[in-house]
């Protein structure tokens, strides 16, 4: 039923994302937001210099801990501004992720630290070695000195398996019934022309822990299947589109395909088989009348289009010193 919710356990994702920039237009200085498992919870930037809770319940949140709402204020415009107004020159972007990825069902951690230099993977931190990976040979030099520094390398350590673990456990206690929710896709084929590949277009679900594939009979298909990338629409859910080429696929066979959407973690899938008469397109009068206006193409189209925007709009931390 495309209206149910209900809860779902397994891991979450905690991700802080800044740049730094100078000398790009229409980018500012200081860019800095916190996502759990894909949806913004707070973001902060340097020319309007309020640190804005997307979500209102993260707004009670910061409310109700003070120490956590200065931190998180003095770290987006006093303290990260400062170390990256250092190390910046004219048409630059430092950028980093870090986070951790925590199962709230083993209580496993995995934690990551990823620096990016205009656009170029720089260097990352190897949390069970404790030492950083050069990208880049232009990184050797950082590496060498971000190794000796134990201090750094200490507080990475904390940070990546402690203070993140627990601001996750502290958003999923005021979120939990939105974060921890499962919505199920709609899902529709879509097709072009007669001739091109039907492509089966999940949208509206969460959260973005799922997988959809094309099989025959019981068997997945590796190949003929354009796979798709999960992302985000604008109401928080998410969607996915699989291109399946039916162009070698006998008529009478087509019922022998499907469309599977799955939850990483739930056992049952949702099966959408390879129907002609459902199949969605704006050639003349279609397959199915087209009155809801539905642009067939356009996810393909449309997940290009949210691609590139998601491309301009990334959001990491600068190299510190």
């Amino acid at each position: 039923k495309s209206g149910l919710l209900f809860l779902m356990g397994g891991a979450h994702i905690l991700a802080y994302l800044v740049t730094a920039a100078s000398g790009v237009p229409n980018i500012p200085e200081f860019t800095g937001a916190i996502m759990l498992d894909g949806i913004q919870m707070a973001y902060c930037e340097s020319i309007n210099k309020i640190l804005e809770p997307r979500l209102d319940w993260v707004k009670k949140m910061l409310a109700n801990d003070t120490w956590l709402l200065e931190m998180y204020t003095r770290q987006c415009f006093v303290v990260q501004p400062k170390i990256f107004g250092n190390h910046i020159s004219s048409a630059h972007i430092l950028q980093m992720r870090e986070g951790c990825e925590w199962n709230e069902k083993t209580g496993e951690v995995t934690g990551f630290l990823q620096y990016v230099y205009n656009g170029e993977d720089f260097v990352e931190f190897d949390l069970k070695t404790r030492t950083w990976i050069a990208l880049k040979p232009e990184a050797n030099i950082t590496k060498q000195k971000w190794d000796t520094d134990s201090v750094r390398t200490n507080f990475n350590k904390d940070l990546l398996t402690n203070i993140y673990p627990k601001l996750i456990k502290k958003f999923l206690s005021y979120g939990k019934s939105i974060l921890q929710r499962t919505v199920p896709p709609s899902v529709s084929l879509l097709q072009k022309t007669p001739s091109s590949p039907v492509s089966c277009h999940a949208t509206g679900f969460y959260p973005d822990r799922a997988v959809m594939f094309w099989r025959k009979d019981e068997e997945k298909i590796p190949e003929g299947v354009d796979p798709g990338k999960i992302l985000p629409n604008h109401d928080g859910t998410f969607q996915i589109s699989v291109d399946l080429n039916v162009s070698s696929v006998k008529s009478e066979d087509w019922r022998r395909y499907g469309c599977v959407f799955q939850f990483s973690d739930v056992e049952n899938n949702t099966c959408t088989k390879l129907d002609e008469a459902v199949i969605r397109t704006n050639i003349g009068k279609n397959k199915l009348s087209n009155d809801q206006g539905v642009n067939v193409g356009g996810a393909a189209a449309y997940q290009r289009s949210q691609t590139s925007l998601l491309s301009r709009h990334v959001i990491v931390r600068s190299l510190a010193e």
